[in-house]
């Protein structure tokens, strides 16, 4: 078992953007030394081109929204099979007019007045019940 209990979000959406994102860093910032107008608009065009690409992979599956997934699902090759129904709380999805709808999924109350979606434990009791031993101290 792995020493942490969630899945870091490492995607082909996330590595495939990166990768862009760094390539047009590199050209603005050859165009910064060089004093290349050019140069600097180009990189920031491939930067603009990373966003978008990095969007179009996350809405086709191959990036994961926020939140908690079962480990089954931490590979980075793991195509999201949510991804047509959009993510909660997951901006790239509600700019694509992807959103679920409220109460999709269970709701726990942290620390009083927090909701928090998803299937939410520690150590075997839910968090509510956790955060809630603690709280008269």
């Amino acid at each position: 078992m792995s020493a942490h209990q969630y899945d870091h979000g490492h995607t082909v959406a996330g590595w495939v953007g990166t990768g862009i994102a760094t390539v047009g860093a590199a050209v603005a910032g050859a165009g910064v030394c060089f004093v290349s107008g050019v140069l600097i608009v180009g990189g920031l065009g491939i930067g603009v081109v990373a966003l978008l690409v990095t969007w179009a992979l996350h809405l086709a599956g191959w990036g994961k929204g926020p939140g908690i997934r079962p480990q089954a699902e931490w590979a980075w090759r793991v195509r999201d099979s949510a991804a047509g129904a959009g993510h909660d709380e997951c901006l790239g999805c509600r700019l694509a007019g992807r959103r679920r709808t409220a109460g999709s999924g269970p709701v726990a109350e942290v620390a009083g007045s927090v909701p928090v979606r998803g299937d939410v434990s520690l150590g075997g009791e839910p968090e509510a019940a956790a955060a809630g031993a603690d709280s008269g101290r």
